[in-house]
Formats: C-alpha cells, structure tokens, sequence
C-alpha cells in the first residue's frame, strides 16, 4: 500500500501556492467554493485508493 507524503514534496511550494491563487483570480466566493470542490475531487481521483484517500482526510482535519 502506498503511504499519504505528509512531508514537504513539491520542489518550489511557494510556486505551487502562487498558481493556486493565481487560479482563484477573478472569481467570486462561490465561484472560488466551486472551484475548490472541483480541484479536491479531481486530486481525490488521481490518489484513486480508498485507504490513502482516508489517511488525506483524517490528515486534513488535524
């Protein structure tokens, strides 16, 4: 079983967080809202595995 990396992992994270800004840009809260669900999901369907998708969640809300 693949393990959740709980470590820093992306190589330039300030980067990564500006693109995520970047993407909210122009967009009204609900907009924003939706626009987070979407990502979520799609990030929850790329980990594809149930055991690791519930590590993420009990690790999100920590």
């Amino acid at each position: 079983m693949t393990r959740l990396i709980l470590t820093p992992n992306l190589p330039d994270p300030d980067a990564a967080y500006a693109r995520l800004l970047a993407a909210h840009e122009e967009l009204d809260e609900a907009e924003s809202a939706a626009f987070n669900a979407r990502l979520v999901l799609i990030l929850m369907n790329h980990l594809g595995d149930p055991e690791l998708l519930d590590e993420a969640l009990k690790a999100a809300k920590t």
